[in-house]
C-alpha cells in the first residue's frame, strides 16, 4: 500500500512538472493572429488556410545594432511578438549587441531558460542561485563559448573587451519576458514606498528617492 502511495505521489508530481511549462502543440502550427480579441494563455490562431511562409520567418539578426545608449548594450528579440510562427512552439531567440564593456543589468526571464553562445568579442556572464545561498556563478566566455541562465534566476553579461561583442540567445518559452531587477524596483508603477526600499536595501532615503527618480 506504502509503495503504491509513493507511486501516485511520484506520477503526481512528474504530471504537475510537465504542465509547469508551454504545452505541445495539439496541431502542425498555430500562427498568431493578432487582430483576435480572444483572451487565452498564449496567442489565438490565425486561420491554418492563410498562413504564408513569412510568418514563419524574420530578417535582420546578421545586422549590427546601435549600443550608444547608457547601458552599452542593445537587445534584439525573436520572440512570438516578432514572428508569429512562434506561437505554441515554446522557443525564442535574442541578438545581442554590446559596446566596449557594455552590460546587460540584472535580470529575470520569468517564463524561460536562456542559452547564450558568444559570435564576437569577450562576455563576462552570471546568474545568482536562489535563497538563502544567492551564489554567484559566474565565468568568462569567448568567442564560440556558450552558457546556460536557468529559468527564473537573475543574471547579467558584460563585455570585458575593447571591441564590440555580440551574442544571440536561444530561450525555452515563445513569450520569456523579461524583468530588469534595478527598473522593476526603482521605477515599479506606482512607486514602491521607500520606506519599504530603505528596509529592503539598508540605504539612506536620499539615495532610495535619487534611484526612483533615475529609474
Amino acid at each position: 500500500m506504502a509503495n503504491h502511495t509513493l507511486f501516485l505521489s511520484l506520477l503526481a508530481l512528474s504530471c504537475s512538472l510537465a504542465i509547469a511549462y508551454e504545452p505541445s502543440p495539439l496541431q502542425d502550427f498555430c500562427v498568431a493572429d493578432p487582430s483576435s480579441s480572444a483572451f487565452v494563455n498564449g496567442r489565438a490562431c490565425m486561420d491554418p488556410k492563410l498562413v504564408q511562409a513569412d510568418h514563419f520567418s524574420f530578417s535582420g539578426l546578421h545586422l549590427p545594432r546601435n549600443t550608444s545608449n547608457k547601458l552599452g548594450s542593445v537587445v534584439s528579440p525573436v520572440t512570438v511578438a516578432q514572428l508569429p510562427g512562434l506561437n505554441t512552439l515554446g522557443i525564442a531567440l535574442a541578438r545581442i549587441d554590446y559596446a566596449p564593456w557594455g552590460v546587460v543589468p540584472p535580470h529575470v526571464h520569468p517564463r524561460g531558460t536562456e542559452i547564450l553562445t558568444v559570435l564576437e568579442g569577450s562576455l563576462e556572464v552570471g546568474f545568482v542561485t536562489s535563497n538563502p545561498e544567492n551564489r554567484l556563478i559566474t565565468k568568462f566566455l569567448q568567442m564560440g563559448d556558450a552558457f546556460v541562465f536557468p529559468v527564473g534566476l537573475v543574471h547579467y553579461q558584460r563585455n570585458v573587451g575593447h571591441g564590440n561583442a555580440v551574442s544571440i540567445s536561444a530561450l525555452s518559452s515563445q513569450n520569456p519576458g523579461v524583468i530588469t531587477v534595478a527598473n522593476a524596483v526603482f521605477g515599479s508603477n506606482a512607486p514602491i514606498p521607500a520606506d519599504t526600499l530603505v528596509k529592503a536595501f539598508q540605504v539612506d532615503k536620499n539615495l532610495v528617492d535619487y534611484l526612483q527618480l533615475t529609474f
